[in-house]
């Protein structure tokens, strides 16, 4: 096993494929297992001889999957040494057994799990039919993809994924959503960030975009809540540092032309003087 799977592979569902008919498919299967750490997968009378060539070419590097896979003459010699499993299908079946999503499923595998019993597995059927009914009826439980309604259409790939995608998440401490840092810079300190705060109100105190004194303090928190939730890293600190001294800069640089042009209009004409009186030609 290579180190892409290492301990997360050993407690997760084991994956059954009853009568997959083509190679191409096995591969993509293999390969979404190995993307969310699972590595136990076995056949059921494969259409094709095992292994095959273009299962490890559809399984794009997820060799140890494919190579790994153990193939069986019977779903219930594939299932002899499970303990708890779901069969996946879309179509009513008529039987009484509960119906749960991939989601429900995995949370009864993890709490099944827990108690040390490790031995779990999910059976797919083949991809042009399903499962047959001989086969769901090993189940502890149907467990169905929720898609829409009006057309409910997965490939096996997509159906393993799915299921084998949510035994992952449920795994993992990772938050929801996480800033992807540029690895030349860092999350902003709180003094670099109050360093900005004073820098761009000291620059709207100057405009007078702060000048409703009883509204600054509203205003003022409004904005560095918005800064806050932004996330800002010291460089983009910075970066706005640097917009607001330009943006300061650059209405110093428009006010100073203005003022010249009012001091040149403000000055009288030369040689013009107040009550001179012109001298006509010829005049004495």
């Amino acid at each position: 096993m290579t180190r892409s799977s290492v301990g997360m592979a050993a407690a997760g569902p084991a994956i059954i494929l009853v009568e997959p008919q083509m190679a191409e498919n096995v591969g993509m299967v293999a390969r979404a297992m190995l993307n969310c750490g699972l590595d136990d997968l076995r056949l059921v009378r494969p259409r094709q001889r095992w292994p095959h060539a273009r299962a490890i070419a559809t399984a794009s590097g997820a060799d140890e999957v494919v190579n790994g896979a153990r193939v069986f003459p019977t779903t219930e010699a594939a299932i002899a040494d499970l303990r708890l499993v779901f069969a996946a299908t879309v179509r009513e079946r008529g039987m009484a057994l509960r119906v749960v999503t991939p989601r429900r499923a995995v949370a009864e595998m993890r709490a099944f799990a827990a108690t040390g019993m490790k031995r779990m597995g999910v059976i797919f059927g083949p991809e042009s039919k399903g499962l047959a009914n001989d086969d769901v009826a090993l189940a502890d439980a149907i467990l169905t993809v929720p898609v829409n309604p009006a057309f409910g259409s997965l490939n096996l790939a997509q159906a393993v994924f799915a299921v084998v995608y949510e035994w992952f998440v449920a795994g993992t401490d990772a938050p929801p959503s996480r800033p992807r840092l540029n690895p030349r810079t860092r999350p902003a300190t709180k003094e670099e960030l109050v360093g900005f705060f004073a820098h761009l109100e000291s620059e709207l105190d100057a405009c007078g975009f702060l000048r409703v004194k009883p509204k600054r303090p509203i205003m003022v928190r409004n904005l560095r809540v918005l800064f806050q939730r932004a996330g800002l890293t010291e460089q983009e600190v910075r970066t706005l540092r640097g917009v607001v001294s330009g943006l300061a800069g650059s209405k110093v640089a428009r006010a100073a032309p203005r003022a010249q042009q009012e001091q040149q209009e403000m000055r009288p004409t030369r040689g013009a003087h107040a009550g001179t009186k012109t001298r006509k030609k010829g005049n004495p």
